[in-house]
């Protein structure tokens, strides 16, 4: 890395953290009672689902040892979708990895 290149780095960097405190002091002159009527959201509703069948389908086939490419081939989607499928399933099983899933999976007896 030149020096070039990590000034660009430290400029993104002052950039950012500028507009971080410019939103910071925005908040800190918001009432508390115009701040309060922000609801909270709670946790995400993905979090609440059961994974679907073809959720289940993606996650025997990672059990498996498939890789995306291979999954969607299988199952006639594309790699996009099965990104899409195991992002859900990190989300519903409050998995940490694919790895992570297949352990859940195994114990919550989705798979087998």
């Amino acid at each position: 890395m030149d020096a070039a290149e990590r000034q660009q780095i430290l400029d993104r960097y002052l950039d950012h953290s500028r507009r971080f405190e410019e939103v910071a002091a925005r908040r800190r002159s918001v009432s508390p009672a115009t701040a309060a009527v922000i609801p909270f959201q709670g946790p995400r509703a993905e979090l609440e689902q059961e994974p679907t069948g073809r959720e289940i389908e993606v996650l025997q086939l990672i059990s498996d040892g498939l890789v995306n490419r291979e999954i969607g081939q299988r199952l006639y989607l594309s790699e996009e979708t099965v990104k899409s499928h195991v992002r859900h399933l990190l989300a519903k099983l409050q998995a940490r990895s694919r790895a992570h899933a297949v352990a859940v999976g195994f114990r919550r007896g989705l798979i087998g």
